[in-house]
């Protein structure tokens, strides 16, 4: 399969594109600023590619099988993702190329209380992370409102952090899901994993999430 993953610099985006090349498939990393350093891997190609660019977007989708957005704005600006997403899927639309968007926890129901969205349980949302929530919560939306259906959009855990790569995690629907702690967490190279399993093994959500599973 051959991969597109813009946002490829980012710690969930390397962590994808490594797993990709693990798996033996062909990775194209995007970025608006993509490392320097060269690749002997000819399953590796490098663009430099912004996600406002319609045009540069659809050239790099009309080559792949598949592609994975997952990108953080800098602070101020978090307002663009939910435009910019809608924008990458009216060009994946055109192309006809799976999306797969790891976007943010907020659309998640609260495992506290399953009447509320994660963004108004402030135990897993504090009052500072409020408007990159909103931005994740309004990117949500933007896709359940495309006409476009070819699109799956992983929520990842409450805490998202580097660390090492057990293989294992546990995969939920729409709710945020926990440990017997009430600790929700995955490191980025475990979360790739779920992204690879996904794209290659098709789920039957177009919303879900998932967690470090107990052990691991």
């Amino acid at each position: 399969m051959k991969i597109a993953v813009f946002g490829a610099t980012g710690m969930a985006g390397s962590a994808i594109v490594s797993e990709a090349m693990a798996r033996g498939h062909q990775a194209l990393a995007a970025s608006r600023r993509p490392s320097a350093a060269a690749s002997d891997d000819e399953r590796l190609m490098v663009r430099a590619v912004d996600v406002a660019d319609a045009d540069a977007v659809g050239a790099v989708l009309a080559q792949v099988d598949a592609a994975v957005l997952t990108i953080r704005l800098a602070p101020g600006e978090e307002r663009r993702l939910a435009p910019l997403t809608r924008g990458f899927l009216d060009t994946a639309a055109r192309h006809r190329t799976r999306v797969l968007v790891v976007g943010g926890s907020a659309p998640l129901r609260s495992p506290r209380h399953p009447d509320r969205l994660l963004i108004d349980d402030s135990t897993y949302v504090p009052e500072a992370w409020k408007t990159i929530a909103q931005a994740s919560l309004d990117q949500y939306h933007v896709c359940q409102q495309h006409p476009y259906t070819g699109w799956v959009y992983l929520s990842p855990p409450a805490v998202f952090e580097p660390g090492g790569r057990s293989g294992a995690y546990v995969r939920g629907a729409t709710t945020l899901v926990t440990d017997a702690n009430g600790v929700s967490r995955i490191t980025a190279p475990d979360l790739a994993v779920a992204v690879l399993d996904e794209l290659e093994n098709p789920g039957s959500e177009q919303h879900f999430t998932v967690a470090q599973a107990c052990g691991s």
